[in-house]
């Protein structure tokens, strides 16, 4: 079985929050002291070498794991994913998990430049398929449409066909989730009406159509989420 790599941790103060322990781990993939494909040390070396308490680093390395910067096999330990090197935003992600306006502002500039590629290579399947996910919603029953809404906005991300941008496609989709577990009140009626501009843009395969079509609707969604927590759009 591999040893844990042996790591010059410097610890962080007993009043900081779990974020710190997420900002010095990613640090230590920045400047060249952990690697993709390495593991990481026991729980009880991380508390030790960290000084912080279980709780704390568990759920930062919860917030890891989520991002897909660390994964964990069974007996075996915690390792940096190998492909973390192609996955740069979900590096960046995890040093802004607790900006919000951060977080909306990355998806938006991540969706609209995918729908516009999207408006120019989508297939036909795709596009029955998006007509499944916004036929899902329609049906849906006490506003339980979130595994629908991700699949729409996923499927148009991998309709870009570019394979430079496929390691955004999971951020987007960590996005997408982080975004959707603030909804508070949802409207589906309204997000049908979105969803559905957005895909009949797709259909006349017109890029400017669908950006403002995505813009209209994210827009929408960000000073949705923003005004639950007091937060300016600008």
């Amino acid at each position: 079985m591999e040893n844990p790599k042996r790591i010059n941790f410097e610890s962080v103060h007993r009043n900081t929050l779990s974020k710190q322990v997420t900002e010095r781990i990613v640090e230590l993939l920045s400047n060249g002291q952990l690697h993709p494909g390495d593991k990481l040390p026991t729980e009880m070396q991380l508390m030790e070498e960290l000084n912080v308490s279980r709780p704390v680093l568990r759920e930062a390395l919860s917030s890891l794991e989520t991002l897909g910067i660390i994964h964990r096999k069974t007996r075996e330990g915690t390792f940096i994913n190998n492909k973390i090197s192609s996955h740069p935003f979900s590096v960046m992600l995890a040093l802004a998990s607790n900006n919000l306006k951060a977080i909306v502002e990355a998806r938006m500039a991540l969706e609209l430049g995918l729908v516009t590629l999207a408006a120019e290579k989508i297939s036909a399947e795709n596009l029955a398929r998006l007509k499944d996910t916004i036929e899902d919603i329609e049906k849906s029953k006490y506003n339980q449409y979130s595994q629908a809404d991700e699949d729409f906005h996923r499927i148009i991300a991998l309709s870009a066909e570019n394979p430079v941008v496929e390691g955004m496609i999971d951020s987007l989709i960590i996005t997408h989730k982080k975004i959707d577990s603030e909804i508070k009140v949802r409207q589906k009626e309204l997000t049908l009406e979105h969803h559905q501009a957005i895909y009949d843009a797709l259909v006349k395969r017109d890029p400017i159509e669908a950006f403002q079509k995505m813009y209209l609707h994210l827009e929408y969604v960000r000073k949705k989420v923003l005004s639950y927590h007091g937060k300016e759009t600008k």
